[in-house]
């Protein structure tokens, strides 16, 4: 189904700027064949900026990013490019008068040829695309006519449809609803697992992240901290020092899983200790 051309994408050392505002500092990340890298964060701290530079859409200023082939993100031609990785951005805008489907078959845009548009796998990896997210009783429902986190799901299907190696994703569980939150992260380790795509995610969700990803990488500043399996990185210190707020990281006993608790005001006791300080002062 995929492409055959070698996998795998790093970014060595790389800078990203605005103008002159760099805003991402000497970052190195590999997307692997078969492996989930989970980019998290808190806001402002160049996750997206990040993953976008690995789609081109940001080169970078300083250091390079170069595929498994040796073949650097710059010298290849827009089509080359989008049969190799595909970007979920957060940002789109639906072009008016579209239906679930045809905006899931824009994905088929690299694979069409130049001038006939023949596309002849085109039509399976469309339904394929919209089965994996439960788009297909939708297909000829006007996209404008649908909620929040179904258009976030035609776009997901529209990426999947591209049907390439590498799939970036920018935070792809907003808007959606519980549900479609865990099938759509059940879908992208369907990928890894069944069909050996390497994936780059940008999540807030820390437990989901925990749950999706096989390696992690902490952004500060515009400045990776930390790097490694979720256990490594998804510690109290380095969470509460990104943050600025104290987390606090566990293990559920059922399931093994990280569990991680934002301590506030609300659940951390601190009203109890207030009132409970008011009240010995009466």
């Amino acid at each position: 189904m995929f492409e055959p051309h070698p996998v795998g994408v790093t970014a060595r050392e790389i800078d990203v700027a605005y103008g002159r505002d760099v805003v991402v500092h000497a970052a190195s990340l590999a997307l692997a064949p078969g492996s989930v890298t989970a980019l998290i964060g808190p806001n402002g701290s160049g996750k997206s900026t990040l993953l976008r530079a690995l789609a081109r859409l940001h080169p970078p200023a300083a250091g390079e990013v170069a595929f498994a082939d040796g073949t650097e993100l710059r010298a290849l031609s827009s089509r080359e490019l989008a049969r190799r990785i595909t970007l979920l951005s957060q940002q789109r805008a639906v072009p008016g008068g579209l239906s679930v489907r045809e905006l899931v078959e824009f994905g088929r845009h690299p694979h069409r040829s130049r001038w006939g548009g023949r596309d002849p796998d085109g039509p399976a990896a469309v339904a394929r695309a919209m089965e994996l997210t439960g788009l297909t009783a939708l297909a000829d429902r006007p996209v404008q006519a649908l909620s929040g986190g179904q258009a976030q799901r035609v776009w997901l299907a529209s990426c999947l449809a591209q049907d390439t190696a590498l799939l970036l994703l920018d935070e792809p569980t907003t808007f959606l609803d519980l549900r479609y939150q865990v099938e759509i992260l059940d879908v992208v380790r369907d990928l890894v697992d069944q069909h050996d795509v390497g994936v780059g995610v940008v999540l807030h969700d820390l437990d989901q992240a925990a749950a999706v990803a096989d390696r992690m990488l902490l952004l500060e500043g515009g400045r990776v901290t930390a790097e490694g399996a979720p256990a490594e990185v998804l510690t109290t210190a380095n969470l509460t020092r990104a943050y600025g707020t104290r987390i606090e990281v566990g293990v559920d006993p059922g399931d093994g899983s990280i569990r991680t608790r934002a301590l506030g005001r609300f659940n951390g006791g601190g009203r109890r200790s207030a009132s409970a300080g008011d009240r010995s002062r009466q």
